[in-house]
């Protein structure tokens, strides 16, 4: 057993005591085992098995995420770099608003709208409509003046949670190119930057101190405080 099975065995081993697996069928088990390590990021056990509890019930329904699916996509249209669905963010904002309730009604009541303003004006659903037709509809309630109505603080709060879904998932963050805390080697302020300030190096001491073959060695000052090497 490798160390990421061992460590999958210790999570799983102090969910076994508590109420949630007891009367659980093998499959079931495996569902929440599943589940329990791909959302476990640093949890205690007392909050995996909060979030389980979540896991498991259902609060959109599959037309709702449909439409939650559709409208995410066309906050964030799919890139070579990554798309709605690899982010998983429709699952995101399931889980969202069973562990935060206060956005159920906002979504629920929007999505609604939206498909009230599609029959109204195209005779269709929203997702039935073209992109045009369902671009047009939330071109009305995208721009918020400095007091809201309830169906532009539905599409504000279902855009930060379709950008906050995706920019913290995996794909996301690959697409942001963010790459945190890695080793590299300092040449100095790139030329180009410089020249936009009007700034340049001293010749005489570039190579005392952007020698990359120096680069592990201790700097060494004489008594007057001037680098020596």
């Amino acid at each position: 057993m490798n160390r990421r099975d061992s460590i999958k065995t210790i999570v799983i081993s102090s969910l076994a005591s508590g109420l949630i697996l007891e009367g659980c069928i093998p499959r079931e088990k495996e569902m929440i085992y599943e589940n329990v390590w791909k959302y476990k990021y640093g949890r205690t056990p007392e909050e995996l098995q909060r979030d389980l509890e979540l896991l498991n019930q259902v609060f959109f329904s599959k037309k709702e995420l449909h439409s939650i699916r559709v409208l995410a996509n066309l906050i964030l249209p799919p890139t070579k770099e990554g798309t709605i669905d690899q982010a998983e963010v429709p699952e995101f904002i399931e889980f969202i608003v069973k562990d935060s309730p206060s956005y159920q009604e906002v979504l629920r009541e929007g999505l609604v709208w939206l498909d009230e303003q599609s029959n109204q004006n195209f005779n269709a659903l929203f997702v039935d409509c073209n992109e045009d037709q369902q671009k047009s509809i939330l071109d009305t309630v995208a721009f918020p003046k400095d007091k809201k109505s309830k169906e532009e603080i539905f599409f504000s709060t279902i855009r930060n949670l379709v950008i906050t879904g995706y920019f913290s998932s995996e794909v996301g963050i690959n697409d942001l190119g963010y790459k945190g805390n890695q080793p590299n080697i300092w040449d100095g302020v790139p030329e180009d930057v410089l020249e936009d300030h009007g700034l340049s190096y001293d010749k005489d001491w570039m190579d005392k101190f952007v020698d990359q073959s120096k680069r592990n060695d201790t700097a060494v000052w004489d008594e007057d405080g001037n680098l020596i090497s």
